[in-house]
């Protein structure tokens, strides 16, 4: 049987809290991507700072899910 794929924020290797990595993860990209991305998001349309905090809240922590 598969393992069901969950999101999550890291604890290993996190910057902040960790949400950047457990995105990473989850699509199997470089977490360097991600926050490159979330910057942009920041930036651009000035609503990645709420989002972040709010995936922070909300996401579970790896130790969590396993």
């Amino acid at each position: 049987m598969d393992k069901k794929k969950r999101l999550y924020k890291i604890e290993n290797g996190r910057k902040v809290f960790g949400v950047c990595g457990g995105i990473a993860e989850y699509f199997d990209m470089d977490p360097t991507i991600v926050r490159l991305l979330w910057i942009l998001l920041i930036f651009c349309v000035g609503t990645g700072i709420v989002a972040y905090f709010v995936a922070a809240l909300i996401m579970p922590n790896k130790s969590e899910v396993e």
